[in-house]
């Protein structure tokens, strides 16, 4: 009695019939016959055969090898037409296998069907990436043209790792906003490793891209409402991104890193500033955020400059007469932009000066778009009559050019002259203002 064929070890006749690396070929495009359709049913036609492959079709359709003729001056070739029905019915008759697919299953493994996997792949990732969301943020986000995209980056092209991916991201959205939450506390409460959210983890990534689209804490976000300039002047800051975007849902990452300069910020009663009345004093974003400061600044005016100078040179000339004065030092990080939001939502007027220079310019733009700052002797006018006055050698502006999207005469002022005014230079005009009775 004849042993049934396993996948390991096919039966003699169909290894005599169809094995070998001389049949390879063939056995590979009836192979991709089947992975593109996958019935067992039809008429397959086989063109340009080998004569070696040739005559195993006609030995396993059990009819005699008759070469078609080949045009003259061609290379011969043959072809053959298989009623898959028909064959079907002569190996189940011989005992060899089921079907010509299965033949070949046992000679090579597994034929997938390619479309119907690709289906099914589909219908996988849909319910993964579909599944109803109980937060609102992540549902939203997921409704995004690029969020399918960033899921299967994130977990290699796998549905069931990235169903796990978002269920591990809606566990860290359902903590926010937090109160001066450390992330690697969040990480350590919610998936029980506290680096699962350093920065290039995947569940950090899925949640800062969420964060991104929705802030948690829904305040507003001016940055996409307003006109850009050439250099995208409203671009969030690259170097403290992740550690801001954290910070607006009330998370610490470096808690104590790059705090904001103030000078003189009235506050409540009951929640006094450790700084002394006249001196420059820091605020870190472990102090704005973990017990956040009741300001006592609605409808006043709070000044806010690019340069730490400008804050030594008014707590110097003015002391305890200065108003509010707030320092982003460059580009504001975290703790700079956490505590203009806070002075903004308490009702502050907020009047911000940098330096007039491109990089000034860019910063301007940022300050304004996150707080809904004015700004502050920043104009074109200005501008000019702080060519005129100020001390300068030779035209030191590069090429590039940032539109100011509050005056649209400054850039070409700018370009006009090509000198760069430095803020320190003009401190002396600022100080008037800063001078409060």
């Amino acid at each position: 009695m004849t042993s049934s064929p396993t996948p390991n070890q096919p039966d003699a006749r169909l290894e005599r019939l169809l094995g070998g690396a001389e049949l390879a070929a063939l056995r590979q495009r009836l192979r991709r016959y089947f992975e593109r359709r996958g019935g067992d049913d039809g008429v397959l036609h086989l063109s340009k055969l080998s004569a070696a492959e040739h005559e195993a079709i006609s030995q396993l359709a059990g009819r005699p090898a008759r070469a078609s003729r080949a045009p003259r001056g061609a290379s011969a070739s043959h072809s053959a037409s298989l009623d898959l029905v028909a064959l079907n019915g002569l190996l189940q008759d011989a005992g060899i296998a089921h079907s010509l697919r299965e033949a070949l299953e046992q000679l090579d493994g597994p034929i997938v069907n390619r479309a119907a996997a690709k289906a099914l792949l589909q219908s996988r990732w849909a319910q993964a990436s579909g599944a109803p969301s109980a937060h609102p943020a992540l549902g939203q986000w997921l409704q995004t043209p690029q969020s399918l995209g960033l899921i299967k980056r994130l977990t290699r092209q796998d549905p069931d790792t990235a169903a796990r991916l978002l269920e591990r991201a809606q566990a860290v959205l359902q903590r926010l906003p937090a109160q001066g939450l450390t992330r690697a506390q969040l990480a350590a409460d919610t998936l029980g490793n506290a680096h699962a959210l350093d920065n290039g983890q995947a569940t950090a990534t899925l949640v800062l891209a969420v964060l991104q689209h929705d802030p948690i804490d829904g305040a507003p976000d001016r940055s996409d409402g307003r006109e850009a300039g050439e250099v995208g002047e409203a671009a969030k800051p690259p170097a403290e991104r992740t550690r801001d975007i954290w910070a607006r849902a009330g998370v610490l990452v470096n808690e104590l890193a790059r705090p904001a300069l103030v000078l003189n910020l009235p506050t409540q009663a009951d929640n006094p500033l450790l700084a002394v009345a006249g001196e420059p004093g820091f605020l870190s974003l472990r102090q704005l955020l973990r017990r956040p400061i009741a300001w006592a600044v609605a409808k006043q005016t709070v000044f806010v400059c690019e340069n730490p100078n400008i804050v030594s040179i008014a707590a110097d000339h003015l002391g305890a007469a200065c108003a509010p004065l707030v320092c982003t030092e460059g580009m504001p990080a975290a703790a700079q932009r956490v505590l203009l939001m806070q002075l903004a939502q308490a009702g502050a007027r907020l009047r911000y000066h940098g330096d007039f220079d491109w990089a000034g310019l860019q910063i301007a733009n940022y300050v304004m778009s996150i707080c809904g700052a004015q700004p502050w002797r920043l104009g074109h006018e200005d501008y000019v009559q702080a060519v005129g006055t100020a001390a300068h050698t030779e035209r030191d502006l590069g090429a590039s050019t940032v539109r100011a999207t509050w005056d649209a005469q400054l850039a070409p002022a700018m370009h006009a002259h090509g000198l760069a005014i430095a803020e320190e230079a003009v401190v002396a005009q600022l100080l008037p203002d800063l001078r409060q009775d």
